[in-house]
């Protein structure tokens, strides 16, 4: 289902939850952080607009570990700006790179939290380059959250590929895709969840939603109260 209603089987909740990081759990990144990584790689503000369309026409390689730093950056760069392996400058594009992408929604983190304190397995799958991988694998939630996070560098193919969603469920415990919860911001990863058998819900933004679809958390004062007011 890629609707906001409830998904229940047989009256009860997901026995696992696998999840999208950036638009679900992580914030997209702001203009002005944007434009600052424009401008470390030579591209004048007025032109950020055209850096972030060349900036995700080479994501792809990037993000599924076939593309190191130094290949994403050098097609990126302009006005005479270079960064060499080893280079301070190539380090300096790349934590700025991973620096956009680790701001956290506090109320998507409490329900999480929430979910993880009810013993709900939370696998975490998220197409990622190893930089931003390994920063998110170190954040507190994270290890504290996840009983595990698959990423797209780490196993050579990005979402909706069929082999993400079977690494997650793998690292999950294998548990049954009908009673597996997968959450994306993208709705060709969902629908690409669902054929295999997932349970989706395309998240949009509104933390109560995701709430309503994790029944157990509901009998609790907290998460009922957080999904029926936010």
């Amino acid at each position: 289902m890629t609707d906001d209603m409830p998904t229940t089987h047989n009256g009860s909740g997901p026995e696992a939850v696998i999840l999208d990081y950036n638009g679900v759990l992580g914030r997209q990144p702001n203009l002005a952080q944007w434009t600052q990584l424009a401008e470390l790689a030579g591209w004048h503000p007025h032109e950020t607009h055209a850096f972030q369309q060349a900036f995700w026409q080479r994501r792809e390689p990037y993000d599924q570990g076939t593309a190191t730093t130094h290949t994403f950056w050098s097609g990126l760069l302009r006005n005479g700006r270079t960064a060499p392996p080893g280079s301070t400058h190539l380090a300096a594009l790349a934590s700025a790179d991973v620096a956009m992408w680790t701001a956290t929604d506090p109320a998507v983190l409490d329900l999480l939290r929430a979910a993880h304190a009810s013993g709900l397995p939370l696998v975490l799958l998220s197409n990622a380059p190893k930089p931003l991988a390994n920063t998110l694998d170190d954040a507190e939630w994270c290890a504290t959250l996840f009983s595990r996070t698959v990423y797209s560098a780490r196993i050579g193919v990005n979402k909706p590929h069929r082999r993400a969603y079977e690494a997650a469920l793998e690292a999950a415990g294998w548990p049954q895709p009908a009673k597996t919860l997968f959450v994306d911001d993208r709705l060709e990863n969902v629908q690409a969840a669902e054929q295999l058998g997932l349970r989706g819900l395309h998240y949009t933004g509104d933390p109560s939603v995701l709430a309503r679809h994790l029944p157990r958390l509901l009998a609790t004062t907290t998460i009922g109260a957080f999904a029926t007011s936010t």
